[in-house]
């Protein structure tokens, strides 16, 4: 409990100072999640109760000052550089163009945090769209000594498995940008289904909360690993 209150407290000032800085030259942080809307035929748009969920456990939780709401951005807009976070999920096909896949590039090597979270079927076209970003950063199983799994709550298994499919273990794999973890991938996880108004799916009330605190230290760690040296 000691190092979760320091880790909020960190939280709260690096916070301030993010939302006060500019994430991109000359537009103002704000300390918000992006749901990224793809091209390809998949539910970018599952989930709908998820987001809102997570922000509201973020905001109650931890001394970031979050935006409550949910934004919804494409990855040509002129907002794309003011969210430090952007969150894909769905359950079938992603495609993005070549100016989607240069925009993507820019974006995290800027800084930003992108979670990707399989909810059964977008796995195959995930992996082919983020090696065109990244062709010569293949997509790593996140060590479970990461901050990640840390920062807030405590993950030494690494992500939670909440909703069965078909026997896989949840993974979380990633891909770093120097030292910095830009990309975050949970796999045979469902954290979105877990972040959902309780009672959506029969998963019990106990794998929600586990995905609620997943999903915090997902949030504290891109906003706060974006001013590391």
């Amino acid at each position: 409990m000691r190092r979760s209150r320091a880790v909020l407290l960190l939280a709260c000032v690096v916070g301030l100072s993010i939302a006060a800085r500019p994430f991109n030259d000359g537009t103002p942080g704000r300390l918000a999640i992006a749901r990224l809307q793809y091209d390809g035929g998949g539910d970018w748009y599952a989930n709908p109760s998820s987001l809102p969920n997570l922000l509201s456990a973020i905001a109650e939780r931890t001394a970031l000052p979050v935006q409550r709401a949910e934004a919804k951005v494409r990855l040509t807009d002129s907002s794309l550089f003011d969210f430090p976070f952007l969150h894909v999920t769905g359950h079938g096909e992603m495609k993005f163009s070549d100016v989607e896949i240069a925009r993507l590039r820019e974006y995290l090597k800027r800084g930003g945090f992108l979670h990707v979270d399989d909810n059964y079927g977008l796995d195959e076209s995930f992996r082919r769209e983020i090696k065109r970003v990244f062709p010569d950063r293949p997509l790593v199983e996140v060590p479970y000594t990461h901050p990640i799994y840390h920062v807030v709550y405590e993950f030494p298994a690494g992500p939670p498995k909440i909703h069965e499919h078909d026997g896989k273990p949840a993974q979380g794999f990633g891909i770093f940008i120097g030292n910095r973890l830009a990309v975050y991938y949970t796999f045979s996880a469902d954290l979105g289904n877990g972040w959902e108004d309780v009672g959506t799916y029969t998963d019990p009330p106990a794998l929600h909360e586990q995905a609620i605190r997943m999903g915090v230290n997902l949030f504290t760690y891109a906003v706060t690993s974006r001013v590391q040296p």
